[in-house]
């Protein structure tokens, strides 16, 4: 049994998902830019992902998501009393992801907030209905992390155009006895190395015009995603063995003991890795990598919607959620099924 940290836990009691309809392959890729699905496969254990095309808007996918959640628990969006949504790709700037999907599923009056924690964004929500369920308003929540990383891909860039697709996951969560614990944190200074720059400033005042290397970030084409991806790899590998170890900690329990471990899906290899540091079965880590990507805060709430699809997902389970992505932030989360 996982150590309560104090009275008030989570348990999750709807899970959902949604991707767009074209499927990318590694052969497509090969088309546009000098690589292969070889050289693809073996440095990233990607073979395809979900790519939106046409109209699709994310806060679209993520009411399908959301919905399916919700039937899956069981209960109506006027249950719902806080929506969070997460996304480093929102369609606008305001309203909210959180707010679009809730206006789309004909909610009357949720609280709705969005965040931004990159990849890890899934694990800080939960962490944040953790903390508003320890409140007497709050009986339900619905997380939704909706991502198109197509839009701020720069397909020119070989290196870093193939790892990325295009999705949402939600997962309703309600008030409960059982335990959860968690471990969140950065190392901001690492926040060059993986970025997109967003709208520049600028107004009719403005007396010359906005330098965008004037920050000191790497020069990158505008609203498109810049990686250090050796940099990356390096933090990804230390920060995510390191946080699941500090949650298991706190939970009593070892790495071990865990029934499954829902990873953010950066690179096959970095899961490969942190297995081994962990000295938990690569078995336990929930990977749709080869099929989906990476899909940025939505990876997380997808691999869970999926495993549940599968049967792989029994009550009592003890389960780990890993994210880690720009910032450089990362996060950790223990609880039961």
């Amino acid at each position: 049994m996982l150590k309560e940290e104090n009275s008030v836990g989570i348990r999750i009691i709807g899970t959902g998902y949604d991707v767009p309809e074209t499927i990318v392959t590694n052969e497509d890729f090969a088309k546009i830019v000098d690589t292969n699905d070889e050289w693809i496969t073996t440095r990233t254990g990607i073979k395809t992902r979900h790519i939106a095309t046409g109209q699709t808007l994310g806060y679209q996918i993520g009411a399908r998501a959301a919905q399916m959640a919700l039937n899956d628990a069981g209960i109506s969006i006027d249950e719902i009393d806080l929506v969070i949504g997460t996304t480093c790709t929102p369609d606008y700037l305001t309203p909210s992801l959180a707010c679009m999907v809730a206006n789309e599923l004909g909610a009357k009056k949720p609280a709705c907030v969005e965040i931004n924690s990159a990849c890890a964004g899934f694990v800080y929500a939960l962490d944040m209905a953790k903390r508003y369920l320890s409140d007497d308003d709050y009986r339900n929540v619905l997380i939704v992390s909706s991502e198109l990383l197509s839009k701020m891909t720069d397909y020119e860039d070989r290196s870093t155009c193939v790892l990325f697709g295009d999705g949402a996951g939600a997962c309703v969560v309600t008030k409960s006895d059982d335990p959860f614990v968690s471990e969140l944190g950065s190392d901001p200074s690492g926040n060059k190395f993986l970025f997109a720059r967003g709208v520049e400033p600028g107004n009719p005042f403005s007396k010359e015009p906005f330098n965008p290397e004037s920050d000191g970030f790497a020069k990158a084409a505008p609203h498109k995603l810049h990686q250090d991806g050796r940099e990356v790899y390096k933090f990804a590998t230390r920060a995510m063995p390191s946080a699941v170890k500090a949650a298991c900690e706190k939970a009593n329990i070892d790495p071990d003991e865990l029934d499954w471990v829902f990873s953010h899906q950066a690179n096959a290899r970095i899961l490969e890795t942190a297995a081994k540091n962990l000295k938990v079965p690569l078995s336990k880590f929930y990977m749709n990598i080869a099929d989906y990507g990476n899909m940025s805060s939505a990876c997380i709430p997808v691999c869970m919607a999926l495993a549940q699809r599968e049967g792989k997902l029994v009550r009592g389970q003890k389960l780990c959620t890993v994210g880690f992505g720009g910032g450089l932030v990362y996060a950790a989360a223990v609880f039961e099924w």
